[in-house]
């Protein structure tokens, strides 16, 4: 069992991690290495690490705290493929690894970060995505132009606002074509659970 004072855990973490894993296995390489951009309570990073043993999983988060989560619940289980977490902000250049990564995974933080976080995200992952066909996956809720948005993402989406202006669910084609500006291409749209989506982007 993790350490109580310093596992946090996420009840949508649970609920979503079956769903997420059944795309990362169809799409992730059988064997590579993996950047997790803030990796929050560490819960996917252990599930997707003991599922996918031939991949090379690092998680990241810039908050002190959410490391400490991840590094508990790291030492709940033997998984040699899971690294100690980064201290690594996406919207800082700095704190960016060197890479070569195969993948950069980034779960429900585009919505809850300002803006900054998405424009060093995609920066980020170009730059250490060097292999033609190295992929960016991101998952959550996103606004679409051509899809009425959900009233739980509405309220969702406003409560986030409130919490801090700067947050709130972005324009997926808003986020598509900051993606396209630095050299990574949407390749596939997978509805989620939960009015969620998975955006696969492939690096041109």
């Amino acid at each position: 069992m993790a350490h109580q004072s310093e596992a946090r855990e996420s009840p949508a973490a649970v609920r979503n991690s079956g769903p997420i894993l059944s795309v990362l296995r169809s799409h992730l390489p059988a064997r590579g290495r993996v950047l997790e951009i803030a990796a929050g309570t560490g819960q996917h990073a252990l599930a997707f690490a003991q599922a996918l043993p031939d991949i090379d999983w690092t998680p990241s988060d810039p908050d002190a705290s959410a490391r400490a989560s991840i590094d508990a619940w790291r030492a709940t289980a033997a998984s040699p493929n899971l690294n100690p977490p980064l201290s690594l902000d996406a919207s800082h250049p700095s704190t960016w690894p060197s890479g070569p990564f195969d993948a950069v995974v980034c779960i429900n933080m585009v919505h809850i970060s300002p803006w900054l976080a998405t424009e060093g995200l995609m920066a980020g992952a170009a730059a250490v995505l060097t292999s033609p066909g190295g992929l960016l996956v991101l998952y959550g809720p996103y606004v679409e132009a051509e899809v009425e948005t959900a009233p739980t993402n509405l309220a969702f989406d406003a409560d986030l606002k409130r919490r801090d202006p700067d947050w709130g669910l972005r324009d997926r084609d808003a986020v598509v074509a900051l993606a396209r500006a630095d050299g990574l291409v949407l390749t596939r749209r997978v509805a989620m659970p939960a009015n969620n989506l998975m955006l696969l982007f492939r690096r041109a």
